[in-house]
């Protein structure tokens, strides 16, 4: 059975943040190139949902986070029924302690 893969608002307005920024520091088509990555990059989750390893954040949720990888940025996401949904789009350059705060 294939699941839907969501998007939360936090990591849809993440995902414009790093557009915007490669859009500027670079120009359109690198941070168009960059996105379509990201998202091309979750497809997978539809049929393998567990390819990811588990996210060692802490929460209050009783979400089992897991990530992916997509050149310097983490996506973290959940699994919950039939969904998976994208909790956010981490840019791992940061501090990783910057993970708890969003």
């Amino acid at each position: 059975m294939e699941l839907s893969v969501l998007w939360t608002d936090t990591a849809k307005f993440q995902l414009k943040g790093i557009y915007n920024y490669h859009k500027k520091k670079a120009n359109k088509t690198i941070a168009k190139k960059l996105v379509k990555s990201i998202i091309e990059r979750t497809i997978q989750l539809a049929k393998n949902p567990n390819s990811g390893p588990k996210e060692q954040i802490p929460s209050e949720k009783n979400f089992d986070y897991r990530y992916l990888v997509e050149g310097n940025y983490k996506i973290i996401y959940w699994i919950q029924d039939v969904n998976v949904t994208i909790a956010m789009v981490f840019d791992c350059r940061q501090n990783p302690e910057k993970i708890k705060s969003l």
